[in-house]
């Protein structure tokens, strides 16, 4: 014969109301879920779109770009470019009215740097192309 008093106790604890917030508590839970990889998914940096082919005349440009490149550091943390973080991360910076310029990072991270505060360090940039055209020119 099972015993009552846990049949009442259980009556009493799944009452309607508990019950019915039960659903409501996992869908809330799901929507999160499901919201969080969307929202990824579609902010501008994880775009996954596709890019055109560089032309030849691109191409060459930024063979020429990394060849003149006067650091073997990253502008931002100062790491080496050829560190353990996979190999440099090159950007084309475009500012309106000038030619387009090369940067070099040692990571992903330090492009966001960057991104927050271009003008600091394209003066670190500025400051060694001068020091290397100052160098090639006692040289010669």
């Amino acid at each position: 014969m099972p015993d009552r008093r846990f049949a009442s106790q259980e009556a009493e604890e799944m009452k309607p109301s508990s019950i019915a917030k039960f659903p409501l508590i996992l869908v809330l839970l799901a929507c999160a879920f499901v919201a969080t990889p969307v929202a990824l998914a579609q902010s501008p940096e994880r775009s996954e779109t596709a890019t055109p082919a560089p032309s030849a005349e691109q191409v060459a440009w930024l063979a020429k770009a990394k060849a003149d490149y006067p650091l073997r550091t990253c502008v931002v943390s100062g790491e080496g470019l050829s560190g353990g973080m996979g190999g440099p991360v090159d950007y084309v910076y475009r500012e309106e009215g000038k030619p387009d310029r090369l940067i070099r990072f040692c990571c992903r991270t330090c492009l966001r740097d960057f991104k927050r505060s271009p003008e600091r360090f394209l003066k670190k940039l500025d400051a060694a192309f001068a020091a290397r055209a100052a160098h090639s020119e006692l040289a010669n």
